[in-house]
């Protein structure tokens, strides 16, 4: 999965997975930029190499295009397109307005949209790929964060209908991750406690590392996955575990009852 002479960009890139996705791009050999509204605190590095930062904000569509146009004029080429950038804060319906919902779509659907339009005249000639950073909210239902699961079922569909109108020229996938660690899991999950209750979970005993997410990006843009298009990936360990085994009232073995193990 060597990426030597590749040139990634990876929206959202200054934290979180993002960044996780980012170093693992630079340990792979490419040259990394990534964009944000701000800057990192700390840039992406991996194989004594750092991670370029932009700004930009991809709401506006201008913006975008000049970035890209910026990113092809200074290294060349565009092969790798990962739209990392979205998120959302818990809000049950009821409690906002329908604008305020729009964004959460505006972020996680629209802004991916305007990126890959941005970047596909760049990405044909490198016969390169677009990874969309899903999520499993796409897939199930997202009480408090529903907004955001339906713009991330919406991603899943859009990425599967570009594969088909960019072939073979451009390769596009889904990566759909489960919970992942980053700075931000107490927002979700409370504090270690919280989130070592919701790893009980989870089959593989742990959430995922930014990094589970960014290996399994890199593999979706080299060349190991190079028939591999229009396809979703689940990064989530395993899934969830079914509530239903918890409320049966058969006799089951302690480790089930508790979780996997």
């Amino acid at each position: 999965m060597e990426l030597e002479g590749r040139v990634a960009v990876v929206t959202g890139g200054t934290r979180g997975v993002g960044a996780g996705i980012a170093r693992c791009f630079l340990a792979a050999g490419a040259q990394v930029v990534v964009c944000a509204r701000r800057p990192p605190r700390t840039p992406a590095r991996a194989a004594d190499r750092q991670a370029d930062f932009r700004p930009v904000d991809l709401r506006s569509a201008d913006a975008v295009r000049d970035f890209f146009a910026e990113v092809v004029d200074r290294y060349g080429r565009l092969d790798v397109l990962v739209n990392n950038a979205g998120g959302t804060p818990y809000r049950l319906l009821g409690e906002a307005g329908a604008q305020r919902h729009a964004r959460v779509v505006e972020l996680n659907l629209l802004a991916p949209l305007t990126a890959s339009l941005a970047a596909y005249e760049h990405l044909r000639a490198a016969r390169g790929s677009v990874v969309m950073i899903g999520s499993v909210s796409g897939t199930r239902p997202s009480p408090g964060t529903a907004a955001y699961g339906a713009a991330k079922a919406g991603l899943e569909n859009l990425a599967r209908s570009m594969a088909v109108e960019w072939a073979p020229e451009v390769r596009v996938n889904t990566l759909m991750p489960g919970i992942v660690r980053t700075e931000l899991s107490p927002l979700h999950y409370g504090d270690e406690a919280g989130l070592a209750a919701v790893a009980r979970t989870i089959p593989a005993g742990r959430p995922a590392e930014p990094s589970d997410i960014g290996g399994a990006a890199v593999f979706l843009a080299s060349p190991a996955a190079a028939y591999i298009s229009g396809a979703s990936l689940l990064v989530h360990g395993g899934g969830e575990r079914p509530a239903f085994l918890a409320a049966a009232t058969v006799n089951q073995p302690e480790e089930s009852r508790d979780g996997y193990r």
